[in-house]
């Protein structure tokens, strides 16, 4: 039986569809371009192998291509006769992560890694701050994941991908040091992988070691395809550190020709989040954004996500609806938030409908309630960085600018060692 670059067996007999599948696996746990091409090679040599179909339906959930994924389950689920019980648990847990059912998707892939601990496309839905520990809205999540990681870590060695997952959860509790050693040799060992030089950016942002990462993740992203998954959310970074470094046309040309939906082929969660997050911490900082540019981003919101359920989109669309003149959007994730943060939906989307009414006091008291456990929300520390920020900012627009500085010397020093926020 051939077996895949992790040394599972394969139920194909073409080592053309074995070695495509292997360089799409690669691709997408890397974030590199190419990654449907590879899953779309491998079918081409064996039109039976079904875990190249449920491979490629997993890169289509990224693009949102609903119909396409459904395609590809239906297809994987035709050909799941005669397969090895591993890959059969395979398709089972992909499916339902790519149906919606996450906690059920979570709790299989606890059970498939006890026994598969190298399947690294199950061991992958559970990695990374979007991923489904991190999406969870588990109190505790940070931990769990580095829990998680470090669990299968041995079965790994020195391989590339779980060094740079096992990295980005040390440095989000504060690991930095031991972080900083295992994205270098994640990046020792695939060089090509944007999620480990995405990594890299957070350690630097978190290290305060701006100018640097900037000049890092500039080289890095101009050699980036920008078909690949990541590059709205790489733009990300380079648009928010040229903010904070003062590069203000820098960073609009970031945004409008990189990171705008009507430019982007990105995942529509980086793209409305990492939009909305640019534009708002550019407001904290006290630039004039443009009433209009929050009205297109409010209509792609709701054209995106026009029903309320995942936390950390329903966050960021109510600061578009807030800042875009639309209470009544902002009234409708309130009340019908959803899922496992739905109480901190509501009270996030209170206090930025009430910050965009300049009733700062409220706008602060919801915040307030949010931050002991906004990690639940999902997302880096880097990206709830804006929660913490707006609390400051209220409480320093309601005459309490010394409560703003105590919090952020809790929460985030860097924002007042950096002069981040105007007025603080």
């Amino acid at each position: 039986m051939l077996k895949d670059a992790y040394g599972n067996g394969l139920s194909t007999t073409s080592a053309d569809a074995r070695d495509a599948y292997d360089l799409g696996v690669r691709r997408f746990l890397g974030a590199e371009p190419g990654v449907e091409a590879a899953f779309n090679a491998a079918i081409e040599a064996d039109a039976d192998f079904a875990l190249a179909h449920i491979g490629l339906a997993r890169e289509l959930q990224l693009r949102a291509e609903r119909d396409r994924v459904n395609a590809c389950i239906a297809r994987a689920d035709e050909l799941s006769a005669g397969l090895t019980s591993r890959e059969a648990s395979h398709i089972h847990t992909s499916t339902l992560l790519l149906t919606g059912k996450g906690a059920d998707a979570r709790r299989h892939v606890y059970e498939h890694v006890k026994e598969w601990p190298r399947d690294v496309l199950i061991a992958q839905m559970c990695a990374g701050v979007f991923g489904l520990i991190g999406f969870s809205g588990s109190p505790g999540r940070e931990s769990e994941q580095l829990s998680f990681l470090s669990g299968i870590a041995p079965a790994y060695g020195d391989d590339w991908w779980l060094l740079s997952q096992l990295a980005f959860a040390q440095l989000e509790v504060g690991q930095l040091e031991q972080a900083e050693t295992n994205i270098e040799a994640a990046l020792d060992g695939n060089s090509d992988s944007a999620h480990s030089k995405h990594v890299k950016a957070h350690l630097f942002y978190e290290q305060l070691r701006d100018d640097e990462g900037l000049d890092y993740l500039t080289g890095q992203w101009k050699a980036y395809d920008p078909s690949a998954s990541l590059y709205n959310h790489i733009s990300w970074h380079v648009g928010l550190w040229s903010l904070e470094s003062g590069q203000l046309d820098q960073m609009w040309q970031v945004l409008d020709d990189h990171i705008a939906p009507e430019v982007s082929s990105g995942p529509p969660l980086n793209v409305l989040t990492d939009h909305v997050a640019l534009l708002f911490r550019a407001e904290l900082a006290g630039v004039d954004v443009p009433a209009e540019r929050w009205t297109k981003l409010s209509d792609y919101a709701l054209a995106k996500f026009p029903k309320p359920g995942l936390g950390f989109a329903d966050m960021h669309a109510a600061i578009a609806h807030a800042k875009g003149g639309r209470p009544d959007r902002v009234e409708d994730i309130i009340e019908r938030a959803r899922g496992p943060v739905a109480d901190l939906t509501k009270l996030l989307a209170r206090g930025f409908l009430q910050m965009a009414s300049q009733n700062w006091r409220e706008a602060a008291g919801a915040f307030v309630e949010v931050q002991p456990g906004h990690a639940r929300l999902g997302g880096s520390n880097a990206q709830r960085d804006l929660i913490d920020f707006s609390l400051a900012v209220c409480l320093a627009r309601d005459g309490r600018r010394k409560e703003a500085r105590t919090v952020l010397s809790i929460t985030r020093p860097r924002a007042i060692r950096k002069e981040l926020l105007a007025g603080v």
